[in-house]
């Protein structure tokens, strides 16, 4: 039963990757729009950039991932 939850939070398409990519994107920015609130002028602005660099790079690695575990499903075939 544990193993049927688990595979729930497995992503297994590009789509599924770039739904989470989207919804990380959304709290990026809504994080990011707190920060220019709470802090405004330049530091307010960097925060802003360092949460949206986080999701570049999440999304880069999800999706990297996705392509390495692709070839090697193709390659134990």
């Amino acid at each position: 039963m544990l193993q049927k939850i688990s595979r729930l939070f497995v992503i297994k398409t590009p789509l599924e990757a770039y739904l989470i990519i989207y919804a990380l994107a959304l709290g990026a920015v809504e994080r990011g729009s707190a920060y220019l609130i709470k802090f405004p002028g330049f530091g307010g602005k960097l925060l802003f950039l360092a949460c949206t660099c986080a999701v570049f790079m999440a999304g880069a690695k999800i999706l990297d991932c996705l392509k390495h575990e692709q070839r090697l499903a193709e390659k134990s075939e």
